[in-house]
């Protein structure tokens, strides 16, 4: 686990986060974290990817880098530049697409948020089933809507929404990043949230959410010191539930948490 980053701005509250990748019960990670910190700026994206032969490996990191390359080139200020940015990244890893048999077949979830620390707001965009938690005080206020096929069968009432994690569709998404453009789903937030102290973010990949509900979330957010300890609470959390459900094979997990304001 990387170590807590920090940053106080004259007039803000401070920023404090921590990321964190595993390969759960997998031989390889194909995961993929990673932010960019300047100034007044901070972008945290996670990816998932998939493909085969290695190529959701190479997907998931080229979606991080190609993010957080054009990120430090032209911060981002509105939720439609957002869309725009994850549009252009589905673009950039279909032209790699071509590159090799290996990478033929590899596409990725993200999730990403974008906090500018002088205006104290927060946006964020996401494709596939990686999410963003939101929390304020401690409570959970929403989480992004997956694009998958279990997701589509709770907002058309055949399912509930607390029988998503355990579904056998629940890993069959309707959209990710390296599909064709006229099949690309991508979602950002309508408006900038305005950041308060005791704001706090989870960005993860569904093998951290598909073993951990949003009450266990709060609970451990709760009993946690700093955004490192709420992601190691998180990590033994899927590590006794995928024991708990005979899962040693359990999907890789991974997840950055960012806290504004002191705790």
């Amino acid at each position: 686990m990387s170590p807590v980053r920090a940053r106080r701005e004259r007039h803000g509250p401070q920023i404090t986060f921590a990321t964190m990748s595993r390969p759960g019960g997998r031989s390889s990670n194909e995961d993929a974290c990673g932010h960019w910190l300047h100034e007044q700026r901070l972008c945290c994206v996670v990816a998932d990817g998939a493909g085969g032969h290695g190529g959701g490996d190479v997907a998931s990191k080229l979606v991080v880098r190609h993010i957080l390359d054009q990120v430090s080139l032209a911060p981002l200020a509105r939720a439609d530049e957002v869309q725009d940015l994850l549009i252009d990244t589905n673009a950039q890893l279909r032209r790699h697409q071509s590159e090799s048999e290996r990478t033929r077949d590899m596409h990725s979830t993200v999730v990403a948020l974008f906090i500018d620390l002088q205006s104290q707001e927060a946006l964020w965009g996401h494709a596939g089933d990686s999410r963003l938690y939101l929390f304020r005080d401690g409570v959970m206020l929403s989480h992004t809507r997956d694009h998958s096929m279990v997701q589509a069968m709770v907002d058309a009432g055949l399912l509930l929404a607390e029988q998503m994690r355990t579904h056998p569709r629940r890993s069959e998404l309707q959209s990710a990043l390296g599909c064709r453009p006229e099949e690309l789903v991508v979602s950002a937030a309508t408006q900038a949230w305005a950041l308060k102290p005791r704001d706090a973010f989870l960005l993860c990949t569904d093998g951290l959410w598909e073993f951990v509900d949003e009450a266990e979330m709060c609970a451990s957010l709760s009993r946690s010191s700093s955004p490192q300890a709420w992601l190691a609470a998180l990590e033994r959390l899927v590590l006794a539930h995928a024991a708990e459900r005979n899962k040693p094979g359990h999907d890789n997990f991974s997840g950055i948490a960012v806290w504004i304001g002191e705790r």
